[in-house]
């Protein structure tokens, strides 16, 4: 049984991972941090769980959490994360942590200072951490000790442009995204534009320009194309809404398509060069996939996605007559992805929908613990989506 603690449980996604991990029988929920509940039972806070047997929240202490776990999920805030990682793992340097914050996302320490407005006091563990969107680093995840889950806004965006920018189809200086959110996501601290008088009927944008969510973005992005052999900068804009919703991100993302001097598509193998005849549902090694060619039109490119993430279990591509929806994804880890081509503009649209708490934060927290221990990574995770 691997052994489980949770920093920051009272919280949604907290309580999230809660709810899923009491469904994953490899593990044991051995210590549930919470500095506002301690002394509570579960169900004092979340009353869905009465009847179930759990330990009561914890004040926090990184000796107990060193002793007694195998794995420590963080769910703190901003800059709230990396002293305690320092601490932990220098009383057991063989504990493996998952940060479902911010704390490990940038490579760049200087980046925390500029979008963050504070000074991360420990590059070593950004240059030590596994970035762990699971579908695209499976296996450095499967290796690691520090895990930076990703945020639930880059999760459906870098999922939704990967194939795009690893196979140069777009030009990464004209993406535009704008990413739709439940109130979920603002996590559980009150505030006022979060009370129900205040969000229900109402939808606003926030962050204009200048969202924290947008170097990790970019970071991940350009990574992609640096693996298709494209060195380029990527620059997007992003523009987050809150709408009234308990969960749910829908992310609809636009870039110019890039074409050769004949017009047809600029796709090429990465590693073997381009005229190379395969079948883009196969997967080859070393390769990501390859294809001859590919038209540069909704069913074409919807091919390119199936074959970019072939075997990969909770990426869900849809037809081109399917629209990704929140609804269909809800208390799910699928992320499900749909391409279209505007041809009258020379642009493509590509949306994405993942649950913010699950696929967005607790799932694929999951998934890189499974990963981390060598276990099958849906294990736990084999939710059916909540209809209606």
């Amino acid at each position: 049984m691997i052994r489980v603690g949770i920093v920051g449980a009272a919280g949604y996604a907290g309580g999230e991972l809660m709810r899923l991990l009491l469904g994953h029988e490899g593990v044991l929920l051995t210590n549930l941090v919470s500095r506002t509940h301690a002394g509570k039972s579960v169900s004092q806070v979340y009353p869905g769980y009465y009847g179930y047997d759990l330990p009561h929240f914890q004040e926090l202490s990184a000796d107990e959490l060193a002793d007694g776990c195998d794995v420590v999920f963080l769910a703190s805030p901003s800059g709230t994360a990396w002293p305690l990682i320092k601490e932990l793992i220098s009383v057991n340097p063989d504990m493996k942590i998952i940060d479902i914050g911010s704390d490990l996302r940038l490579k760049d320490p200087l980046l925390y200072r500029e979008w963050y407005g504070y000074t991360h006091g420990a590059p070593e563990l950004l240059s030590e951490s596994v970035y762990g969107l699971t579908e695209l680093h499976a296996k450095e995840i499967s290796d690691a000790r520090l895990v930076a889950n990703p945020g639930c806004y880059p999760t459906a965006t870098i999922l939704a442009f990967a194939p795009l920018v690893r196979f140069g189809l777009v030009s990464t200086n004209s993406i535009i995204v704008n990413a739709l959110s439940g109130v979920s996501g603002a996590g559980r601290t009150l505030g006022q534009g979060y009370h129900f008088p205040e969000c229900n009927e109402n939808m606003r944008a926030y962050g204009l320009l200048r969202h924290r969510h947008i170097p990790e973005i970019e970071q991940e992005l350009a990574a992609s194309a640096r693996a298709g052999g494209h060195d380029e900068v990527v620059s997007l804009n992003f523009t987050p809404h809150l709408v009234p919703l308990n969960r749910g991100i829908l992310m609809t993302g636009y870039a110019d398509l890039r074409y050769d001097s004949e017009g047809d598509s600029v796709f090429t193998c990465v590693n073997q060069g381009a005229g190379i005849d395969q079948d883009p549902g196969i997967n080859c090694d070393p390769c990501i996939n390859h294809v001859q060619g590919v038209n540069l039109d909704a069913w074409g490119l919807t091919e390119v996605y199936k074959s970019f993430y072939h075997g990969k279990k909770f990426i869900r591509i849809l037809p081109p007559d399917q629209i990704p929806q929140t609804k269909a994804v809800a208390g799910s880890n699928y992320c499900d992805i749909s391409v279209r081509v505007d041809g009258r503009t020379g642009r493509l649209l590509v949306m994405s929908a993942i649950d913010n708490l699950v696929k967005g934060a607790a799932g694929q927290a999951i998934q890189n613990m499974n990963l981390m221990f060598g276990e099958p990574e849906d294990r736990g995770l084999n939710l059916a989506p909540i209809w209606p």
